[in-house]
């Protein structure tokens, strides 16, 4: 196997760190015109130094509504900007929206134009760079371009902006600690002997094999094969992803020792070297690595809290709010198998999907677990909002759902449910403006294709963890409900509120988002 080039540990997750400017790099001034008003807040001088000093870039993104009314001048703006940068050190991009907000532009938080514009400045890809701000809009706007959003509050944070932040820290020096902290996420750990055949063994989800996709990657640059073990749900989604050589699909055993002992038998035919044992947060590896050491495999990576005893060779451990395609990846980078270098580690499926994209709206309903997918009555005023303010709807659903998706798309919308499989429904959402669903396997595929998705998400499970990965997206939903963290499948509430109280012109505002231009 020709030896490939490895991305290492200390490059971190992030490129650059974009900041807003009031409120975050200098105390807050109304209309501030004159630049001896500027005052730094606390500690930005000795964060920024940490990041600059770390290799990252640096740039500002800020709205200035007060140019737009006239309130001050562009030139005074940009004069209390150099003055910013005389006390702060230089920064690498500055991008400044002077639009007030009955102008309706793309640039705006929460738009997305000014990040997407200082990634372009920068020449980094948006989902490398971090947005630190102090309020909602700044976070949202990094989820609209597919970046990180961390929230540094202050006495102008809301208390419901807090508690919604995927990630948030408690000042700035914190949060340039937790931007350094994740170059050693993706650390590559001892590279292992002669490595031929590796097991890949993930849960039977299809949202956990497509998040796994990078870490899948990540073991086949390394190996002669990659074979991998999962359920009859997991087995759909892993033949359109790269590096898969072979698939071994096993249901669970209801309790027979045969079923186990098939298994042991088909692991131990495929002579294999090694094994990474991926699992979803919360689960145990030790029941699977047992089996695996009963098959002969004397090589067994995981995550695990647990002491493991003989049961694992590599026992890793990652942050908590670590997204699932990265927590996944750091544990093959710590079993010794890190990414090629240009593989930008974000989820991919080997579907050919060029043609451009669209102007269509998907809409998916159904989830496998009903508490995670979209209420039926929203979901049918969500389509109508759409359809009445001009867009094109298509509703999908896996095979059963004819039922609800035949009722959501009603006469107004496209109705393709039980019609495609996972591999035409990937084909029809890269083709497709965003996709609109709740926290199911689609989103994850919408992800792997690059499709923008309005992500209406039960907090059942962190959003840090299992929203959309590394693509523009925009959260609706009760962050704060009390199903939050519970990890429940069904929802037992009339009318499912974390969800079913959304204002659906909310949606129309977050397709209106993503599909702007």
């Amino acid at each position: 196997m020709a030896k490939q080039e490895i991305i290492h540990g200390p490059r971190g997750l992030f490129d650059a760190v974009l900041f807003d400017r009031d409120n975050t790099l200098i105390r807050e001034v109304p209309r501030i015109d004159d630049p001896d008003l500027v005052v730094p807040m606390p500690g930005v001088r000795a964060a920024l130094d940490l990041l600059r000093g770390a290799g990252l870039r640096v740039g500002v993104v800020c709205d200035q509504p007060a140019v737009g009314f006239g309130y001050t001048t562009r030139a005074q703006a940009e004069a209390v900007n150099e003055r910013i940068e005389r006390l702060l050190g230089p920064f690498d991009t500055w991008q400044m929206c002077c639009h007030t907000p009955a102008d309706g532009c793309g640039c705006r938080k929460p738009a997305p134009g000014l990040i997407t514009a200082a990634a372009r400045d920068l020449g980094v890809p948006a989902h490398r760079c971090v947005m630190i701000g102090d309020i909602g809009p700044d976070l949202q706007a990094a989820a609209a371009a597919g970046a990180t959003g961390l929230l540094v509050p202050t006495g102008q944070t809301c208390v419901a902006e807090i508690a919604s932040a995927p990630h948030r820290a408690p000042s700035l020096i914190g949060a340039a600690e937790w931007i350094l902290d994740r170059r050693h996420v993706v650390r590559p750990g001892p590279t292992p002997g002669a490595t031929g055949n590796i097991l890949a063994v993930c849960p039977d989800s299809a949202s956990d094999v497509l998040l796994a996709g990078p870490a899948l990657r990540a073991l086949a640059a390394h190996a002669r094969s990659v074979s991998l073990l999962t359920g009859a749900h997991g087995a759909g989604v892993a033949r359109l992803l790269p590096g898969v050589t072979r698939l071994l699909e096993w249901r669970t055993p209801g309790g027979g020792r045969s079923a186990v002992d098939s298994l042991v038998d088909a692991v131990q035919c495929w002579q294999l070297d090694e094994a990474v044992v991926f699992t979803a947060a919360g689960q145990s590896p030790l029941p699977t690595a047992l089996l695996l050491r009963r098959a002969g495999i004397g090589r067994i990576s995981a995550i695990s809290d647990e002491h493991p005893g003989d049961l694992l060779d590599v026992a890793h451990r990652v942050p908590g709010d670590l997204p699932d395609p990265l927590r996944a990846l750091s544990l093959a980078a710590a079993a010794g198998h890190a990414l090629p270098a240009g593989d930008d580690a974000r989820l991919r499926t080997t579907l050919a999907t060029g043609g451009g994209r669209g102007r269509r709206v998907v809409v998916h309903p159904g989830a496998g677990a009903p508490a995670r997918g979209l209420p039926r009555k929203w979901a049918v005023e969500a389509v109508r909002t759409l359809v009445h303010a001009g867009h094109e709807v298509v509703v999908t659903g896996a095979p059963g759902d004819e039922e609800l998706t035949a009722e959501v798309a009603g006469d107004l919308a496209g109705d393709l449910g039980g019609r495609t499989d996972l591999a035409g429904l990937a084909r029809l959402l890269a083709g497709s403006a965003c996709l609109v669903t709740g926290n199911t396997a689609p989103a994850h595929l919408a992800s792997a294709v690059g499709t923008p998705v309005v992500s209406v998400f039960a907090p059942t499970v962190p959003y840090a963890r299992r929203g959309p990965y590394a693509i523009p997206h925009v959260r609706l939903g009760d962050p704060h409900a009390p199903c939050r963290g519970t990890g429940i499948v069904v929802c037992e509430l009339p009318g499912h509120p974390c969800l079913g109280e959304v204002d659906t012109a909310a949606v129309l505002a977050a397709v209106n988002l993503l599909t702007r231009g």
